[in-house]
């Protein structure tokens, strides 16, 4: 099924309520799957040719920046965190290892954003994750973050 034909668990406003991220920093436009049992969680990213950064990033050809692709990928992390009960701490990227970027994410891309969790604690932790157009893969990388109280941000 194409990714905009899933069923959603969570839209774009739902994540807000979530995530501290707002335009154009929130990259996640819906949550599609969530697995608590195997800490796993699926996110979408529609690219679109109207993105900002797009106006300055290889302009004459539009390549989203990895940077943001990591950030998406972090971010549909956070959700999984919320979900796995810390609802009044937010997780800070701390490391990013291993990252590949494989193929370049363009516009009118639908960019499926895959994150396990391998540890979470109070403290923190760290997700694998995988950012992909259909089945082909376009980012990997994993991701340790620490988990801050919602407050003192």
């Amino acid at each position: 099924m194409e990714p905009n034909k899933r069923p959603f668990i969570f839209n774009a406003k739902d994540i807000e309520k979530i995530l501290p991220h707002r335009y154009p920093f929130l990259l996640v436009d819906r949550i599609l799957e969530i697995n608590l049992e195997e800490n796993e969680i699926i996110g979408l990213k529609n690219v679109t040719v109207n993105e900002p950064f797009f106006q300055g990033h290889f302009p004459s050809v539009p390549i989203m920046p990895g940077v943001l692709i990591l950030e998406a990928l972090a971010q549909t992390g956070g959700v999984l965190v919320h979900q796995k009960g810390y609802v009044k701490k937010i997780a800070v990227l701390l490391n990013v290892t291993g990252a590949k970027f494989r193929r370049p994410v363009l516009p009118g891309d639908a960019l499926l954003l895959y994150a396990k969790a391998q540890h979470i604690s109070g403290n923190g932790g760290k997700i694998k994750a995988k950012a992909m157009i259909g089945q082909v893969l376009a980012v990997e990388a994993e991701l340790s973050f620490a988990l801050v109280d919602k407050d003192q941000l």
